[in-house]
């Protein structure tokens, strides 16, 4: 286990802080080139380097489909007999409907925190398209590890609830273009992240798939894939980390090439900013971020169920601003990396904030100053160590256990924000 311990600058900040390619993205458009049925290349630039994109770049290896930096057309999912997509739920989710494709099977595993994460869903609807789904291993129906097979199949329409992840019903689009008949989804229920349906639709339109998404269906054309030169935009899921410190200590954060980026939900994080009386603003492609000095902040009540990813950057941010704030809409994240709502407000608790669980998102009583009297517990979550880290801002010494947990989405989170947090020490 390895503690990072953290001692923010004290004063205000003047940070530059380069966040990562979109990992969400990166996967969707890595499927896409994968499943380009003819010969060609394609190159994705941009990809970062966490966990979950290396799940996936694994993947295309194990078929043979990178040379270089090129993603050959024609390969992929052929050939492989195992895809290990570590401890990446989206990852995992994509490679099990990409191993639909294939004639003699795929085992799709990972580590036991996937393992523990709900399948069901996608399991029942690839089933319904006559692909076959049989767990391994002695895993628990609806569960990895599974081996996957089904070959060219004929598509049509299949039913999946919307308010359980939005990862099922863009695993399935993804694969969408190499059924015979295409695909349409029905959508049973309200769609959550709906953002991320509409970010896997417009990475799917750029390498030439037809796609179109309504509130109740998402059709696919069985028109295929084409090698296209794909450049992977910033992550504003990362970004919500430098530009919630503020919350913390006044100053002012810089997001270089983040005005770029368009596809992401999570571009929301700027408006609850501007809710919190944050000033953000753009300076050519960058994003700015401040906070001057004597601005008191204000609570906020935001529903975050088309950006979930945000839950632990804002609820962390919400403990330093006096007042009641409320996040809704997120009771699924219980079923994260972590339970997001569960084990964010227990930490957080546990160092003085005031969090409660509500039954679907946080109450927050801010502008306690907190005191933590152990290593806040990162529970295999990138996104809770990186939000337990934020207090450090204000010169607060904040330790984080199994920090090394960051590498699955920002793996130099901690050299990166040093300007903000100060620069870590490993304690063991």
């Amino acid at each position: 286990m390895t503690v990072v311990r953290l001692s923010g600058p004290r004063g205000a900040v003047d940070a530059v802080v380069p966040v990562p390619g979109s990992k969400s993205v990166a996967n969707r458009a890595l499927m896409c080139a994968g499943l380009v049925a003819e010969a060609g290349e394609s190159h994705v630039r941009g990809v970062p380097g966490g966990d979950d994109c290396a799940a996936m770049v694994d993947a295309l290896m194990r078929c043979g489909a990178i040379r270089g930096d090129s993603v050959l057309g024609g390969t992929f999912p052929r050939g492989a007999e195992a895809f290990d997509a570590g401890i990446a739920g989206t990852t995992s989710r994509f490679l099990t409907a990409a191993a639909s494709l294939s004639v003699s099977g795929i085992t799709i595993d990972g580590g036991e925190p996937l393992r523990r994460r709900p399948m069901a869903d996608l399991h029942t609807a690839l089933r319904d398209l006559g692909a076959h789904v049989e767990p391994v291993d002695g895993a628990a129906p609806g569960h990895l590890p599974v081996r996957v097979s089904g070959g060219d199949l004929p598509g049509g329409s299949v039913s999946v609830r919307g308010d359980v992840s939005s990862q099922f019903i863009s695993a399935l689009m993804l694969v969408a273009p190499r059924m015979r008949d295409g695909l349409v989804i029905e959508v049973v229920g309200d769609l959550i992240s709906r953002p991320y349906v509409e970010m896997t639709a417009e990475v799917m339109r750029r390498f030439g798939a037809d796609v179109s998404v309504s509130d109740r269906a998402i059709r696919v054309s069985p028109v295929a894939y084409r090698p296209t030169d794909y450049q992977v935009e910033p992550d504003f899921s990362s970004a919500a980390f430098p530009v919630m410190a503020l919350a913390f200590v006044t100053g002012r954060v810089v997001v270089p090439g983040l005005g770029t980026a368009l596809l992401q939900g999570d571009s929301y994080v700027l408006d609850v900013a501007r809710m919190m009386g944050l000033v953000v603003s753009s300076e050519g492609d960058n994003i700015v971020a401040s906070r001057s000095a004597g601005t008191v902040l204000s609570p906020v009540n935001v529903n975050l169920s088309d950006a979930s990813d945000l839950v632990p950057a804002v609820a962390v941010a919400c403990t330093a601003i006096p007042g009641r704030s409320t996040i809704t809409g997120v009771g699924f994240i219980r079923a994260k990396e972590s339970d997001r709502l569960g084990d964010l407000a227990a930490e957080m608790n546990s160092a003085g904030a005031s969090v409660r669980v509500d039954e679907d998102g946080l109450t927050i009583d801010g502008g306690t100053a907190l005191r933590p009297v152990r290593p806040f517990a990162t529970h295999h979550d990138h996104r809770l160590a990186m939000a337990f880290s934020l207090p450090a801002a204000c010169g607060q010494h904040i330790e984080i256990a199994d920090a090394e947990v960051v590498s699955k989405s920002w793996p130099t989170f901690f050299a990166d924000m040093s300007g903000v947090l100060g620069v870590g020490n490993r304690l063991h």
